[in-house]
């Protein structure tokens, strides 16, 4: 089957998966982000027991496989009562996973913070939340814009993890294997799904470039 017969046929479910891959995207980052931040704080605050668990999770959800976790979400909870839609599984792994190097990439960005800057906050009286919110995860932030877009990059494809779930409608992965099971779409089929995945990766690139370059920390 060729381009223009498939997308003839599929156009406009490739604009739907295109559409659902990118909604996955979004939350994904989104939450990753938040957990990432907050595995964070807890890695360097002072009480121990909560930088034990804050390395404990990066050190599990850095070197788990997504599968592996979309697996155990999808097959093995409900043995614990506890059943999740298709949707939830998927956002879950998607977003647990990049959350960890979310915290690492945060962490490298902290390292950027002389000392000097800290001591001085100390010196005025600011508690270590202030320190924080005011001093140094700004400035992480501002470190980290090209890692967080290689992780936002990331995260659009392991959402492809979704192709392995009956979803509806399902992401570009997912629609690959929906259009093979009812004809011979073969490379063809991937060839246009991986076009639009490289397009929104460039995309991302090339915004991630342009917020880098506008708040960039000159040294």
């Amino acid at each position: 089957m060729g381009i223009q017969e498939l997308l003839s046929q599929y156009g406009d479910k490739y604009i739907q998966a295109l559409f659902v891959t990118w909604k996955l995207t979004a939350v994904s980052f989104v939450l990753a982000f938040l957990i990432g931040i907050l595995i964070t704080i807890m890695r360097v605050c002072p009480v121990k027991p909560l930088r034990w668990v804050g390395d404990f999770y990066v050190q599990i959800f850095r070197n788990i496989p997504g599968a592996t976790l979309l697996i155990m979400l999808v097959y093995a909870l409900p043995y614990l009562n506890v059943v999740l839609s298709y949707y939830t599984c998927v956002l879950t792994a998607t977003s647990l996973i990049p959350a960890a190097f979310c915290s690492e990439y945060l962490m490298a960005g902290m390292n950027t913070v002389s000392i000097g800057q800290i001591e001085a906050a100390r010196a005025l009286g600011m508690s270590f939340g202030k320190i924080l919110k005011n001093v140094v995860i700004p400035q992480a932030l501002r470190s980290s814009v090209l890692p967080m877009t290689n992780l936002l990059v990331a995260t659009m494809l392991t959402t492809a993890l979704a192709s392995q779930v009956p979803m509806n409608p399902t992401d570009l992965t997912g629609l690959v294997s929906h259009i093979n099971t009812r004809a011979v779409g073969g490379v063809t089929a991937f060839l246009i799904s991986a076009v639009l995945y490289c397009a929104t990766a460039v995309v991302i690139g090339q915004i991630g470039n342009l917020i880098d370059r506008k708040v960039r920390i000159l040294r």
